[in-house]
């Protein structure tokens, strides 16, 4: 019985330990994608060489992701869809895209308290545009 016992408690042991490395590891994961996503440069868009028309793009670094379509008619954008955006408490980034219509730039300030969402949507919109 004593045998019996201790296997149990040595497996219990090694399932709690195991379950605290993953934790562990997937803490630092998430960290260092906010820490990159921090440290994110968002570039800029020659809007004169963009031709009318829709173009997609999407931008993730996990636990943060973005896809959107954008619309330019004349060499402006004039609508930009968020048709996809996987946020934790980043749901107020969801004006980025009115900001960069407004300005007709990616330069904007992203949103205090939603800065990670903030800078994947941007990321988003640049890929649509850059690649094009």
């Amino acid at each position: 019985m004593k045998k019996r016992t201790r296997w149990i408690l040595l497996t219990i042991i090694v399932i709690v330990v195991v379950i605290v490395v993953a934790g562990v590891i997937a803490f630092r994961k998430i960290e260092e994608n906010l820490n990159r996503l921090a440290a994110l440069e968002i570039g800029t868009v020659d809007l004169k060489r963009l031709e009318d028309g829709l173009y997609e793009g999407q931008y993730e670094s996990f636990p943060v992701k973005a896809r959107v379509r954008v619309t330019v008619e004349a060499h402006e954008i004039v609508k930009i869809d968020l048709l996809e955006h996987v946020n934790g408490k980043g749901k107020d980034a969801e004006i980025i895209p009115q900001r960069v219509i407004e300005s007709q730039s990616l330069q904007v300030d992203v949103v205090s308290g939603a800065t990670y969402s903030s800078k994947v949507i941007l990321k988003a919109i640049e890929a649509a545009l850059i690649t094009q």
